[in-house]
């Protein structure tokens, strides 16, 4: 069966000649191949980043479509390539922690939990989730560059998926990949939500960790970077100054009105965030 949609996430911006040959490498393998830009903007080798802008966009693309992410500091090194199918989706990706969110959601439920962090390296597959390790260099272009292996490697691999051939042919099957330890609020002794922002959009809105009913709670006071708000805002011109907002993708967000919230608080990706209930 042939999935000829292939989505592309990087850090290799618009300026150079990386993304293009990629697609050159994709199309010249399966020239029906359909290829949709996700982002070429993720900061250079911010996995984390991409790993958070993967897991939001994948599920609006159709089923089977092969999702290409390619954020890779350590290419050339020890690291593996895989593929990974969940949900009926294919991840072409390097094995360094970009699918950690993807992975995570998978396999958690979405209410904050006791502990913030899981501390892991390697998380075993379960859940109807699938991986193998891209070992068989008949599939690759060659030569083989060791600084471009989203070229010569998983742009090949992509394209061959994308035609149908099953992912077994690529490599053995894995039982776990590497992932690093994602985000989730918690809730402590005195009832109040901690998460922490998560992700900065184009806009300046900072984007949390927190999701689910508790977000969608209206009687609340949310503090970050030193700085409260009273309730949540069901859409940007209802509120006024720095707000707190449903963003389209469930997660609680800060924004601020004609502005950017980024630059108003100060805050950045890591900086904590409290919900308290005040009714």
């Amino acid at each position: 069966m042939k999935h000829s949609l292939i989505t592309l996430t990087t850090d290799f911006g618009s300026k150079d000649i990386y993304v293009a040959a990629m697609k050159g490498v994709i199309i010249s393998t399966n020239p029906e191949a359909r290829i949709i830009d996700v982002t070429h903007d993720i900061e250079p080798h911010n996995i984390a980043q991409a790993a958070f802008v993967l897991n939001m966009v994948y599920h609006y693309f159709p089923k089977e479509a092969v999702h290409m992410a390619i954020v890779d500091p350590g290419v050339g090194g020890e690291r593996l390539g895989i593929i990974l199918r969940a949900e009926s989706s294919f991840f072409v990706v390097p094995n360094n922690g970009i699918l950690s969110y993807v992975i995570s959601d998978l396999s958690h439920k979405e209410e904050p939990a006791s502990n913030p962090y899981q501390h892991f390296d390697q998380v075993s597959l379960r859940g109807g989730i699938e991986a193998v390790a891209i070992t068989d260099p008949r599939f690759w272009r060659h030569p083989v560059s060791s600084t471009f292996h989203g070229r010569d490697i998983f742009a090949p691999v992509a394209a061959g998926l994308s035609l149908g051939i099953s992912m077994y042919e690529f490599g053995e099957k894995v039982s776990s990949v590497r992932v690093f330890p994602v985000s989730r609020p918690c809730v402590d002794e005195s009832g109040e939500v901690i998460g922490q922002v998560v992700y900065i959009d184009h806009f300046g809105n900072l984007i949390t960790d927190i999701r689910g009913a508790v977000a969608y709670r209206s009687d609340v006071v949310i503090e970050v970077a030193g700085l409260r708000i009273e309730g949540i805002n069901r859409y940007y011109e209802e509120g006024e100054g720095l707000m707190a907002i449903m963003g389209s993708n469930g997660y609680l967000e800060i924004a601020l009105k004609d502005g950017r919230a980024s630059d108003f608080t100060g805050a950045i990706v890591g900086d904590e965030v409290r919900v308290t209930a005040t009714a």
